[in-house]
């Protein structure tokens, strides 16, 4: 990939503001150089404050939340084209959309999220709800599980420590969909508004679905079936001599405050998962930049329209999206 944007960022996108972190790499006249990881900040901001950091050079933005709805869900609501709704999700008709149902008499096509809080639900008030047949009709293709990690959870589904319902909520309502409105800064979203090499080269700021659990696979995090955590802080330090050697081998400058991160596995707090994730994301959006993992441009149109794609993920698991999903995960556990 050749064309190379002057800043190269990633978020580790929670439900809640302090488990938002952002790693960032710009462009030099010898190549990347990758800084400490900080918190996000305001989202409203995230994407303006991005643009005039590059200073017109393009920002390639990794967001580690759904972009994208199910082939069955679109069908079943009428969706042809995600880009074009974005906008209006949360306004006149879709305007409960981000309102995550109480009860599962109140879940609806156009108020698909559910629930609003730990109680009796399940997944299948979902099903009901929606007038989908089978659970695997919540999944995108990209969720399946693949060899190098478990399924991610149904977008819809807000419950559970591995959901990613809440953070999709906040980022489409308070990023995505604003940004898209506004055309300031001018963005992109990726698959679905092009190839990412000509995307990039149109110097503006694109934004990526990106999944670090993914990542640990690309980077070489998981090997052999050993298992680790990313919330142990031993084990995020144990995995620092890969991250650096990785870093060294891409031609990748790194700052002295996060080559410290990396070898503390980033702190003994409760949240040292976050800024990690935040960094491999990058890591892996930089072997995407690079040429060295390609990007998984899904040559399905209905991916590429409706579903949305992982960056870096391979696009040869689009055609598993059939398959049972038996082991749910968005995180590196």
């Amino acid at each position: 990939m050749k064309a190379w944007p002057a800043l190269v960022a990633h978020a580790d996108w929670g439900s809640s503001a302090d488990k938002r972190w952002l790693a960032r790499a710009e462009l030099t006249s010898t190549g990347y150089c990758a800084q400490a990881p900080e918190p996000v900040g305001p989202p409203a901001w995230l994407l303006l404050r991005l643009a005039e950091e590059a200073g017109g050079g393009g920002v390639f933005l990794g967001l580690d939340f759904p972009i994208g709805l199910s082939r069955a869900y679109a069908a079943a609501a009428g969706i042809t084209s995600f880009l074009a709704l974005l906008p209006h999700l949360g306004t006149g008709e879709w305007a409960e959309f981000y309102c995550p149902a109480e009860r599962p008499d109140q879940i609806a096509l156009r108020r698909p999220f559910y629930p609003l809080r730990p109680g009796q639900a399940r997944r299948q008030h979902l099903l009901d709800g929606l007038g989908l047949s089978e659970g695997a009709a919540l999944w995108r293709r990209c969720d399946v599980l693949t060899f190098g990690r478990g399924a991610a959870s149904p977008l819809f589904w807000t419950l559970g420590a591995n959901q990613s319902g809440k953070a999709a909520i906040s980022g489409w309502r308070d990023v995505l969909a604003p940004a898209m409105r506004a055309g300031h800064p001018p963005l992109a979203l990726w698959p679905f508004a092009g190839p990412l090499p000509t995307l990039l080269r149109e110097g503006r700021t694109v934004a990526a679905e990106t999944y670090p659990a993914e990542c640990y696979y690309h980077l070489g995090l998981t090997d052999g079936g050993k298992r680790w955590s990313k919330r142990r802080q031993a084990d995020r330090a144990a995995l620092a001599p890969r991250l650096l050697a990785w870093a060294a081998d891409a031609g990748i400058g790194l700052s002295p405050a996060l080559i410290a991160a990396i070898r503390d596995g980033f702190g003994p707090g409760p949240g040292g998962d976050d800024p990690f994730d935040a960094v491999v994301g990058l890591f892996g959006m930089l072997n995407v930049i690079l040429g060295r993992r390609p990007a998984g441009e899904p040559e399905d149109a209905t991916v590429r329209d409706i579903e949305g794609w992982i960056l870096g993920q391979s696009a040869e698991t689009a055609g598993r999206a059939g398959e049972a999903v038996t082991t749910e995960r968005r995180s590196g556990d």
